[in-house]
This record gives C-alpha cells, structure tokens and sequence, in this order.
C-alpha cells in the first residue's frame, strides 16, 4: 500500500523532532516567496512552481532559518547544565 503513495516534496514533511510542521510551512512559504521575486533555486529543477521547489529546498535542509524561541530555551537549557557543574 505505501508503494503507492506519491514520493515528492507534497508529501514528505520533514520527521525531526528538532522541528515543526507548522515551522517548515513557514519556511518554505518564506522561501517560495523569495523564488516568486527572483532568487535562484539551490536545486536544478523542472517545475515552475515556486512552492513545490521551495518545500524541496526546505526538506533537503538548503534552507536556513533563525528560531529565536528556539535559540533562547536551548541557551536556557545550557545555562542551567553550565551552573549545576
């Protein structure tokens, strides 16, 4: 049955618990945005959708993003590591 799914960027939202459905629809809206105003894709492609290459680049992790919530709980996390030593 899996065999029959379709294998493209569409349906295959990164599974790192790092990240967020929510945070890769962001960023590859973001990216899309960006290819939509004339920035080169990293990827050699065929399609002419921006959003299709834009989720591609996001999903092969081409595409970096600054989480600011992110990067200041895990400074918080290594601050209290650092101060139990």
């Amino acid at each position: 049955m899996s065999d029959l799914l379709p294998r493209n960027a569409q349906f295959a939202i990164p599974d790192d618990p790092e990240s967020s459905t929510y945070r890769y629809i962001l960023v590859a809206a973001k990216r899309a945005r960006q290819l939509q105003n004339g920035s080169r894709s990293f990827l050699p492609t065929t399609s002419r959708k921006p959003t299709v290459t834009s989720m591609e680049e996001v999903r092969r992790g081409l595409v970096k993003y600054e989480d600011p919530t992110r990067d200041a709980a895990l400074a918080d996390i290594q601050a209290q590591k650092d101060a139990k030593k």
